[in-house]
């Protein structure tokens, strides 16, 4: 495999692959746990991790890349190989969350600005050392009838950019994720208010990657969908995907060679039947894939409700939805697919 960042950002979104977000903080995956009753320690997590990247048919065919949480790279499983060894074997790409989180912005009520930049290059290097080849940042955008601010948007693209240039000096390809927030407060904008929005987040994300020189054809973006408030839900698939692929165009250069969506609130179905109509619907420069964390796992998670003997159901649940994903990824999904499993 060859290193240079173009060549691995190629691979991220080969045909019908897309990225497994496995990088939930250690809150985050504590929440999901209580849903099946598990306590969350460093075990169960690496027992639920491991149950996915052993999940060899729907890695192998559905997965390029896996994004990991600190504690995850630096793990090994119960048998003593290192997780990301298991993911490379099964040919897929380790890669590594490197923000640490967003915090509320001063000055800027109901906003924040993502942090991590200090000591990131060393952060950088070590992960290089781990084996990780891609990163990720999210920058989150509040939407309201008033929000996002410019002084927002704008602090959020420059963080984004920065990081963007430190991870490709480091040999290491970044995701750069700047979501506008379908599940925010109030989360009752409409799908042309949440167009809007993304337009402008994407055009000043992009104008910092071009004055932080960042090279294109060696990054991926991770957006969320042109999609309706969570409490205003109305658009249809088709109005969606029109949307989000319309917004797409007039903001990203075609040089960017793959768009990995985030599903941000949407159920398993939804994200999976957006995707599809998309690749289905339009002609695009650039790949559009997946990188889903929820919307892979959450039907895995609860197969599995973390006993050892659950295992195997637990990796159906999951290679089902990779697989329709990997569907959605080349335009090929259909609703009956899923009924039939």
């Amino acid at each position: 495999m060859s290193e240079r960042l173009e060549d691995i950002a190629i691979a991220m979104v080969a045909d019908g692959k897309g990225l497994l977000a496995a990088d939930e903080s250690s809150g985050t995956i504590q929440k999901r746990f209580e849903t099946i009753g598990l306590a969350s320690t460093e075990e169960s997590r690496r027992d639920y991790r491991e149950m996915l990247f052993r999940s060899e048919d729907a890695m192998k065919t559905c997965i390029s890349g896996v994004i990991l949480y600190d504690e995850t790279i630096r793990q090994s499983a119960a048998d003593g190989t290192k997780l990301t060894e298991i993911i490379k074997q099964v040919g897929s790409i380790p890669g590594i969350k490197v923000d640490a989180g967003a915090k509320p912005l001063a000055g800027f009520p109901g906003e924040t600005i993502t942090e991590g930049l200090d000591g990131l290059r060393e952060r950088l290097a070590e992960y290089y050392a781990l084996g990780a080849r891609f990163a990720k940042w999210r920058g989150v955008i509040s939407i309201s009838d008033g929000l996002p601010s410019w002084g927002a948007v704008k602090q959020n693209a420059q963080a984004l950019a920065r990081y963007a240039a430190l991870c490709q000096e480091a040999g290491i390809v970044p995701i750069v994720e700047p979501e506008v927030l379908m599940d925010g407060k109030p989360g009752t904008h409409s799908i042309d208010r949440c167009y809007e929005v993304t337009e402008w987040v994407l055009k000043t994300v992009f104008a910092e990657l071009y004055d932080a020189r960042i090279v294109l054809e060696g990054m991926i973006l991770k957006p969320n969908m042109v999609i309706d408030g969570k409490n205003a839900r109305k658009a249809s698939v088709e109005e969606v995907a029109e949307k989000t692929v319309r917004c797409l165009k007039s903001t990203v250069p075609a040089a960017v060679p793959g768009i990995a969506f985030l599903s941000g609130g949407q159920s398993d179905e939804e994200a999976t039947a957006h995707l599809s109509a998309m690749n289905a619907s339009f002609d695009m420069p650039w790949k559009l894939t997946f990188s889903y964390g929820r919307a892979l796992q959450a039907a895995a998670l609860k197969a599995w409700g973390g006993k050892p003997e659950n295992v195997a159901a637990g990796q159906r649940a999951f290679a089902h939805r990779a697989r329709m994903n990997s569907l959605a990824a080349t335009g090929g999904w259909k609703q009956d697919l899923e009924k039939a499993a």
